[in-house]
Formats: structure tokens, C-alpha cells, sequence
């Protein structure tokens, strides 16, 4: 039996008694932590925020120069000078919610992007230090020591990291793939199985398979969970959609599952994990962002009279505030200017196409190749994200194979365990990539040969 137990303060209790009004189900999704958490309003940061444009403001951990500006070194300014931001937007604290203007931009990008969202109610996104923390954030909010997570399993090996060495939770490994789509009778099977509450992680693209699901298999997973909310069961369904919008081939859903989710139900807390990392090829910014949406989620967008929306934002951003404090104000700043960028959807377009021609690239050399490759490997479907996966033949070692690449062939791969190899065409020029199949071929022959 679960032991763990925090003291739940006022500041947080009034927060679930909103949610146990609005929505007990939802209440009853969130762990331990979850419970016990809410952002410190009346800490340093609430009370430094009350202080804001005061003539004289003594509250903030900043050091400013005599105008109120912040402190710099010339030598630091000068490489920021470049990129053209102030020292207010550069060396600051951005808020633990993240930088209001980018939480903006960023809400109405997600709409933007996922039009079967209609009217449905989300929550204003909190800035998470990229993926990983957006998902140690859902983690810090849900899992409780001992509580199952539904993962595929083709699935990042971070969440082993991240859900398990962190909050004590157990993935729950469900098969991937059957023949060339989505097991969705694996996972209607761990949805249905026993235990109210149910905590699942889809990846979509999916890494290390670089897989998203049909339109048809898309509706497929929106209608399960709704029949196992009906059922009684309380879903939290976690998207982690690092790569999202990276779909290359027709018939794949090219929206988040979250948009059908977002609405679904009221047994259904969907939880949106995004960012720019991937998307947006930034990936030393470290800026992610975390959503919440469920069928009869209301916001007053007031932090003093908050609602559902407010509540969850709350929470998120007391598990940011108790983690990271805050994401980079720099980084932040850089995309809000980028996102607003009129070169901004042309300049995506075009690092789009580059992928595009190469997995276009991978497709025509496996299918020139197909029967060779076959003797050794075979490619796992793929049609989205940075990567693809080809199966080694069981009788064939693919960690002794990943090793002869590097020595004999001067090529790199991962081996992800399971005979799995995952090759990142997002890293490999259009021109090498006849090239980097012909070595795997090779190189798996001679470990078959024993060589």
C-alpha cells in the first residue's frame, strides 16, 4: 500500500476544493505531490510581484544598476548585443509560469495548429525547461510511488529517468506496433485492465520509431478512452509531442491526440507536453511547455479568483518553481520574437522540406533494396519525427552491429535494445543516406558471418 503522504497547506487545499466543485475526477488523477502543491503566492515571488513598478523595489534577487536596469558585464552583453536583446530581456528571472507574452503566443499556436481543439477550454501553457521537465512536471503532479504508466514499448528511455527514478512509478510496457499500424488492442487491453485510475504517456511522433497515428487510428485511441471513461476509469492522458508537426506521408493524423481529448470527457485529463526544442530546431534553449484540458474546464483568467484552468497552472507552476525555479528569460524571449517573425511559417517550410526529401530519400532505398535488407533487417513502419527503426534478425547481436559501424564503417547509430536500431535521418544528409543503409546491410552480414 501507498505510505506516502505530504501535509496539504491551506494555499493548496483551497485550490482542490475548486477542483473537487468543478470536477472532482480530476482531483482524485493528481498524486500525493499534486495534491500538496500550489505556487507560493504569498512567498518571494508573489510578494515581489505585488511590488512591481513600485518607485522603490527592494523584493527582487536581481541586482540593478542606479537607472533600473540590470547589472551586466560588457563582455556578456556584448555577445546578447548580437542577437539583439535587452538586458532585461536577457539576464533576468522570467516568471515560473514562463514569460506571459510567449505563454500567449504559444496557446494561440497550439489552437492554431489543432483545429479539432473548436471551442474547447485549455489552459494557459506554464514554461518547462524543455521536455524532460514538462514531464517530470506531469509526473511531480500524477504518479505516486508504485502507480503504473501505460508506455509503448518503443518508447524514450529518459522515462525510465523520469517516471520511475523520480516519483517510484512503473512503466507498464504495451506492444507497439501490429503488422504495419498501432497494437490498439494492447492498449485497450492495459486501459481496461483493473485500477480506477489510469496514467498514459502517448509519443507522437514517436521516438525511437517515428511513428503518428492514421486519422482512422487517431479516433480509434479518442473513442477507447472515452469508453473506458464511461466505464469509470479516470484518464490521464499525457501527449508527449516533442516532434510534433514533423508528418511526412498522407493519411496520418497531423494534429495532437490531445485536440480529441481535450473535450472528451470529464474522467479525461488530457496534458499537453510541446515546446520549441524539436520543433522549432532549438534545442539548447530548453523551452517546453505544459497544457491542461478537460471536458468542463473553466478559467476566470484571474490568479486571485481562479478556476479549474488557473488551479492546474498553479500547481504546474509550484512544481516548476520547486524544481527549476523558472526557464531561461533569454531563450524565451528569443522565440517569442521568432514565433511573431513574419519569415517565421516560410522558414519552418523550408527546414520541413530538408526532412521531408530525406525520409522520401530512406523510403526509395529500402524499397530498392527490400529484398537484400530482408535477409538481415527490417524496417519498423515509420512515417513522422527525427527518426526510423530497423529490426535486426534475432540471430544477429545489434549492439555487436552498432560497434562494427563505428569501427569498420565510420557510421553511427543507436542501439535502443531489443535488436532495435534507431537512425536519425533528421542527422543525415539526403546524400549519405544510400550510403548509411548499404553499411547496416553490411555490417550485419558480417556479424551473421561471425566476422
Amino acid at each position: 500500500m501507498n505510505e506516502f503522504k505530504l501535509e496539504i497547506k491551506p494555499a493548496a487545499q483551497k485550490l482542490n476544493d475548486i477542483l473537487r466543485s468543478e470536477n472532482s475526477a480530476i482531483l482524485d488523477m493528481l498524486s500525493e505531490r499534486g495534491l500538496a502543491i500550489s505556487f507560493p503566492w504569498s512567498g518571494i515571488l508573489g510578494q515581489s510581484a505585488e511590488a512591481k513598478g513600485k518607485k522603490i523595489n527592494a523584493t527582487i534577487g536581481i541586482a540593478v544598476l542606479d537607472d533600473g536596469t540590470p547589472m551586466r558585464l560588457p563582455s556578456v552583453m556584448e555577445q546578447i548585443g548580437k542577437i539583439g536583446e535587452t538586458p532585461a530581456d536577457a539576464l533576468t528571472y522570467a516568471p515560473s509560469q514562463g514569460k506571459p507574452e510567449l505563454r500567449k503566443v504559444w496557446k494561440e499556436m497550439i489552437r492554431k495548429k489543432n483545429p479539432s481543439l473548436g471551442n474547447a477550454l485549455i489552459s494557459t501553457p506554464i514554461v518547462t525547461i524543455a521536455l524532460t521537465h514538462g514531464a517530470v512536471v506531469a509526473g511531480y503532479l500524477f504518479a505516486n510511488p508504485g502507480d503504473e504508466i501505460i508506455v509503448a514499448d518503443k518508447f524514450w528511455g529518459n522515462y525510465n529517468l523520469m517516471f520511475e527514478n523520480n516519483f517510484g512509478a512503473k512503466l507498464k510496457k504495451i506492444n507497439t506496433f501490429k503488422g504495419n499500424g498501432m497494437d490498439l488492442e494492447a492498449l485497450k487491453e492495459a486501459v481496461n485492465a483493473p485500477g480506477d485510475k489510469k496514467i498514459i504517456v502517448f509519443n507522437f511522433p514517436n521516438n525511437p520509431a517515428g511513428y503518428t497515428p492514421t486519422d482512422g487510428e487517431a479516433h480509434a485511441i479518442a473513442k477507447m478512452l472515452h469508453e473506458a471513461a464511461d466505464r469509470g476509469k479516470k484518464i490521464v492522458a499525457i501527449f508527449d509531442d516533442a516532434y510534433f508537426g514533423l508528418v511526412y506521408k498522407p493519411g496520418v493524423f497531423r494534429e495532437s491526440v490531445f485536440a480529441l481529448c481535450a473535450n472528451l470527457h470529464q474522467n479525461i485529463l488530457a496534458v499537453k507536453l510541446d515546446g520549441g526544442t524539436k520543433e522549432d530546431y532549438v534545442w539548447g534553449f530548453r523551452v517546453g511547455f505544459i497544457t491542461f484540458a478537460y471536458k468542463g474546464m473553466q478559467a476566470s483568467g484571474d490568479v486571485k479568483t481562479p478556476r479549474g484552468a488557473e488551479v492546474l497552472e498553479d500547481k504546474a507552476a509550484g512544481a516548476v518553481r520547486g524544481t527549476v525555479s523558472n526557464a531561461p528569460q533569454i531563450s524565451q524571449s528569443i522565440l517569442v520574437k521568432a514565433f511573431t517573425s513574419p519569415t517565421y511559417g516560410e522558414e519552418k517550410r523550408k527546414m520541413f522540406e530538408i526532412l521531408k526529401a530525406r525520409v522520401e530519400e530512406v523510403d526509395r532505398i529500402l524499397a530498392e533494396n527490400e529484398g537484400r535488407y530482408r535477409e538481415v533487417f527490417r524496417p519498423l513502419p515509420y512515417n513522422s519525427g527525427y527518426f526510423m527503426c530497423v529490426q535486426v534478425d534475432r540471430g544477429i547481436d545489434a549492439e555487436k552491429v552498432r560497434k562494427m559501424l563505428l569501427d569498420k564503417y565510420s557510421t553511427g547509430v543507436i542501439n535502443v535494445g531489443d535488436n532495435l536500431l534507431r537512425v536519425a535521418f533528421s542527422a543525415t544528409p539526403k546524400k549519405d543516406i544510400a550510403a548509411l543503409f548499404e553499411n547496416i546491410f553490411k555490417a550485419c552480414k558480417n556479424v551473421k558471418a561471425g566476422a
